[in-house]
């Protein structure tokens, strides 16, 4: 059994995952040789907490017998499709954040015979509320799925419960700090905004381009966080899979 928990421990190290490339991307003004350095203290974080998970998983697995529990194809079936239909909703939400909410502000009150206000305010407040919004529906629908696939593996088998147990402490002891790190990262679109701002030559009333390509940015960013907030649940599913393989 320690095989199949080998197997769906491991995942892609993610100093080069999406995620991490797409957050140093975001400043494009530093060197090649310096990485931002707060992309980089998140990686080394994420891959504490990933060794510190398979280096537990393994020993444990090791060390006890596996017992063949309930749970089978029907229900891997069922989490499966729930996994998609998270991943899906979650993915229209941010398809849709970037432009969503109410339009920009107008400054100012038009002048006499004016079609127009004289400026659009574009603020980037918005856009990180839109951000922050985005990672609590995350949380919301991914928290809930994560402990259904923990109840899932709990009645497979001792050692799949064992793993349970361990997603379980890890989301406690490591949950908080994860989620204070990944809040933080809204606020790093700013300096991109501004950056893409500065170096348009648009003009008032409309923004133009720049800011098409910086909410398309922040998509990017999105998407590629809801990649990492899942890799623990697709790890706990990948657990059940090879479980199902092990059985003759």
């Amino acid at each position: 059994m320690s095989g199949s928990l080998a197997r769906a421990a491991r995942r892609p190290p993610l100093t080069g995952s999406t995620f991490i490339r797409t957050l140093a991307a975001l400043n494009p003004l530093q060197a090649p040789a310096a990485p931002d350095d707060f992309a980089q203290r998140l990686a080394h974080w994420f891959d504490w907490t990933h060794a510190f998970s398979l280096s537990a998983a393994l020993s444990d697995a090791s060390s006890r017998p596996d017992v063949p529990g309930f749970g089978g194809r029907g229900a891997l079936a069922a989490d499966e499709r729930e996994l998609a239909r998270v991943r899906g909703a979650l993915a229209r939400t941010i398809a849709e954040a970037p432009d969503g909410g109410a339009p920009p502000r107008r400054l100012g009150r038009p002048l006499a015979g004016a079609t127009t206000c004289v400026e659009v305010a574009v603020d980037f407040a918005t856009y990180r509320q839109r951000y922050t919004k985005c990672q609590l529906a995350m949380e919301t629908q991914i928290v809930p799925l994560r402990r259904r696939l923990r109840s899932t593996l709990a009645d497979r088998s001792s050692a799949l419960a064992k793993l349970a147990e361990l997603d379980t402490v890890m989301e406690q002891v490591v949950g908080a700090q994860e989620r204070a790190l990944l809040a933080s990262v809204g606020a790093r679109l700013e300096p991109r905004f501004g950056q893409l701002r500065a170096a348009s030559p648009d003009t008032p009333p409309q923004p133009g381009p720049w800011l098409d390509r910086f909410r398309d940015e922040m998509r990017s960013l999105l998407l590629a966080e809801l990649d990492l907030r899942l890799q623990p649940v697709e790890g706990l599913l990948e657990a059940c899979r090879q479980s199902n393989n092990d059985r003759p």
